[in-house]
C-alpha cells in the first residue's frame, strides 16, 4: 500500500512471537487479510493479535508510539460501551524486522467492511451511543497535541491541496475544491472532547445489524469533539444518519466540522488507496457522494 513498506513473511512473525514470547510459541500464527493501512495483522492462537507497523521509522520514536496506543487502548477499553481490544505485551525487533510491535487481545467478528451497516437505524443508535460515552471520558486537562485530524481545519490546506491535484480523473475535483473552501474557515468554539478518531467500517465491528465492538483504539484522545461525527458519514445512508445526528443532539456548526473532517479523510482515501487498498478507495468515494449529495 506504501511504496516504502515493510516487508512481514508469515516465519518473521513466527519467529518473533515465538523468540520474544515464548508462552505463546505453541499456539498457531497467521497473517490476517485487513482493510486496515498502517499495521500488518497476525493473529495468535484464538484470542490474540500482533500488530507490526508497516512504514519505516525510527525504532525509539516508534516504541514511544507504541506505548502511548497501549495506554490509550487501555482508557477506551475501560470506557467504550462495546468491546474494545486490550494492550498486553510490546515486542522489540529482531529476525530482520526493524520495528518494536505489539500485541493485545483478539475480538471475534465481522467488520462493517464485510457486515455493512449502512441502512441499520438500530445500528446508527449504537453508534450515537459510543460517541456520547466516549466524549463523557475525561481528558484529564489534555488538548490536542497532533498533526492529524481533530485540530485546526485550515492547518491541512496543503494536504487537500494535494489530493485534489491526485484526483484529477478520479473524481470531481472543482465540485471538491469549492467544498474544501467552505469547510476550512468553520469556526469552533467547544473545547475538546475524548474522541476515537478513525470511526471508518474497518474499525467497526457488526452482529445482525448491530454495533459489536470497536477497534484500533490507540487514537483515543482529546481532539474537536466533531471528529467522530465521520461515522455517520462513512458507515450511514441518509436515514440512519438523521437518527444518529438527533440522537448525537449536535448543532448545525458542529455537524458540519464532522463534515469537514470525514471530507478531508475521504479525499485522501481515494486518490492513495485507488490500486493498493480497493476498499478503503471504495469508502473514500461513498463517503464523498454521501456528503456531495446531502443538502446543505
Amino acid at each position: 500500500m506504501h511504496p516504502d513498506e515493510i516487508t512481514l513473511s508469515d516465519d518473521v512473525a513466527r519467529s518473533l512471537i515465538a523468540d520474544q514470547f515464548p508462552q505463546w510459541a505453541g499456539l498457531p500464527v497467521r497473517r490476517i487479510a485487513a482493510s486496515g493501512t498502517v499495521n500488518a495483522i497476525v493473529r495468535i492462537g484464538d484470542g490474540l493479535a500482533a500488530r507490526f507497523p508497516l512504514r519505516p521509522s525510527d525504532a525509539e520514536a516508534t516504541r514511544a508510539l507504541l506505548r502511548r496506543e497501549a495506554g490509550a487502548c487501555a482508557l477506551l477499553a475501560r470506557h467504550c460501551p462495546v468491546p474494545a481490544p486490550r494492550p498486553l505485551a510490546l515486542g522489540e525487533p529482531g529476525c530482520d524486522y526493524p520495528l518494536p510491535w505489539s500485541v493485545q487481545t483478539w475480538l471475534p467478528g465481522t467488520t462493517a467492511v464485510d457486515a455493512d451497516p449502512s441502512g441499520s437505524v438500530a445500528f446508527a443508535r449504537d453508534l450515537a451511543a459510543l460517541v456520547a460515552a466516549l466524549r463523557a471520558v475525561d481528558t484529564g486537562g489534555r488538548r490536542f497535541d497532533g498533526d492529524n485530524r481533530g485540530g485546526d481545519l485550515r492547518r491541512h490546506d496543503g494536504w487537500v491541496e494535494t489530493c485534489l491535484q491526485r484526483s484529477e480523473g478520479l473524481l470531481d475535483v472543482p465540485v471538491l475544491r469549492e467544498l474544501w473552501r467552505g469547510f476550512r474557515d468553520l469556526p469552533r468554539e467547544d473545547p475538546d472532547a475524548m474522541t476515537h478518531g478513525d470511526l471508518i467500517p474497518g474499525n467497526i465491528l457488526v452482529r445482525d445489524g448491530r454495533l459489536a465492538g470497536v477497534l484500533d483504539g490507540g487514537g483515543f484522545g482529546p481532539a474537536d469533539p466533531a471528529l467522530d461525527l465521520v461515522g455517520a458519514w462513512h458507515l450511514l445512508d441518509d436515514g440512519p444518519r438523521a437518527v444518529f445526528r438527533d440522537a448525537v443532539g449536535c448543532d448545525g456548526l458542529e455537524w458540519a466540522r464532522g463534515t469537514a473532517w470525514a471530507f478531508e479523510q475521504a479525499l485522501g482515501a481515494v486518490w492513495y488507496y485507488v490500486a493498493t487498498n480497493p476498499a478503503m478507495s471504495a469508502m473514500g468515494r461513498r463517503t464523498l457522494r454521501r456528503i456531495i449529495t446531502s443538502p446543505r
